[in-house]
């Protein structure tokens, strides 16, 4: 049966060095990230001093407080609140201070039910996210795996102003994606649609490398033997399956309204710069593209991304692999002030389980 190791799983990060605080310090910092995650609102002295179950003093715990801020792990929001972790208080928190929850048995029988060796990629895939997003309240995301090659399914040209034209292809089975392209001429509605048709009923269902392909070499010799029809189909062809669409390694994002119930993300401002983020995928897929160097578990917050659009969030990434090959990441993204205990393990087991229902279809 697979389970989830916690000895062995392993936190990757930027990791803060926690030199000059003594036990009681590095306790009472606990205690305050606790805290926060827990109730979302700046922590107090002399909260801190009844949550801690020590017998100090909130003036003993303000002068703690204080030595912790001048070293940047807490800060004040405002001159009269409380204090709350900084990216680097949260850090040396999840580096050296937590303690891993291991992951419900409700949680585990949900996880093997929806990572069914029985369901087909696509489902895996879409499955892994939702069930990450349902079961840590946060934004699931994973990777499409690799060689798994993207096939046209359809593809449409709308003509907009001057030379501009949207191309709408429809990837697979679900994915849609669109671009504009900027052209020699303008191509009436007309042109537009028989080049799709064309396009339609001698590429449906082939993968976009080698449609690519057999438009940049077989028809590229053919040109001159070609009607208008073809030769349009082919201008506009080439152009539509150029090297970035293929290099758009795609994802399946669940729970994005998850983050509404999080009073630091509620911000419109910020929440729509996030939302585009997750539209456009390059910051995100950059990011998780960095994490494939990693074993295990690897977290990312705030500005450790180095995404402004990602300094309000953390990223908790796991690899996934099949035939001992990682072939996909997965992982959350939600508030810094996420419960890690629980999120980390729930993370580590679900890449574990992906990659072994992806290694038994094989």
């Amino acid at each position: 049966m697979l389970y989830l190791s916690m000895a062995h799983t392993r936190i990757l990060g930027n990791s803060s060095n926690d030199f000059g605080l003594n036990q009681r310090s590095r306790y009472l910092l606990k205690v305050l990230v606790e805290s926060y995650i827990r109730e979302g609102r700046p922590i107090g002295s002399q909260t801190l001093s009844r949550t801690a179950g020590l017998d100090l003093s909130p003036a003993t715990v303000r002068n703690v407080m204080a030595e912790l801020e001048s070293m940047g792990y807490v800060r004040s929001p405002h001159p009269s609140a409380g204090r709350i972790p900084t990216t680097q208080g949260y850090r040396l928190f999840v580096d050296t201070l937590l303690k891993q929850r291991p992951p419900a048995e409700n949680d585990l029988k949900q996880l093997r039910i929806f990572l069914s060796p029985e369901r087909n990629t696509d489902d895996l895939v879409e499955s892994a996210s939702n069930i990450l997003s349902g079961i840590t309240r946060l934004v699931g995301i994973v990777t499409v795996p690799r060689g798994q090659h993207p096939a046209l399914r359809q593809i449409e040209f709308l003509a907009l102003s001057d030379r501009r034209v949207l191309v709408i292809m429809v990837i697979n089975r679900h994915e849609v994606q669109n671009r504009i392209l900027n052209l020699d001429r303008i191509y009436t509605q007309s042109e537009l649609d028989q080049a799709a048709c064309y396009l339609n009923l001698h590429f449906a269902g082939r993968d976009l490398l080698q449609i690519r392909n057999d438009l940049l070499q077989e028809l590229d010799a053919m040109r001159a033997d070609m009607d208008r029809i073809m030769r349009n189909a082919v201008d506009l062809g080439q152009k539509a399956f150029g090297k970035d669409v293929l290099n758009n390694e795609d994802y399946v994002l669940a729970g994005q309204s998850n983050l509404l119930e999080y009073r630091e993300l509620a911000d419109l401002d910020r929440l729509r710069k996030l939302m585009k983020a997750f539209t456009e995928k390059h910051e995100v897929l950059h990011l998780l593209d960095k994490s494939t160097v990693a074993e295990e578990v690897q977290i990312f917050i705030g500005h450790e991304s180095g995404y402004n659009v990602l300094d309000y969030v953390s990223v908790v990434t796991a690899p996934y692999a099949a035939n001992g090959e990682v072939v996909g990441m997965l992982g959350v993204i939600g508030p810094t002030r996420m419960p890690y205990d629980r999120v980390i393990p729930i993370v580590d087991i679900t890449a574990k389980l992906l990659g072994s229902a992806l290694e038994k279809q094989a």
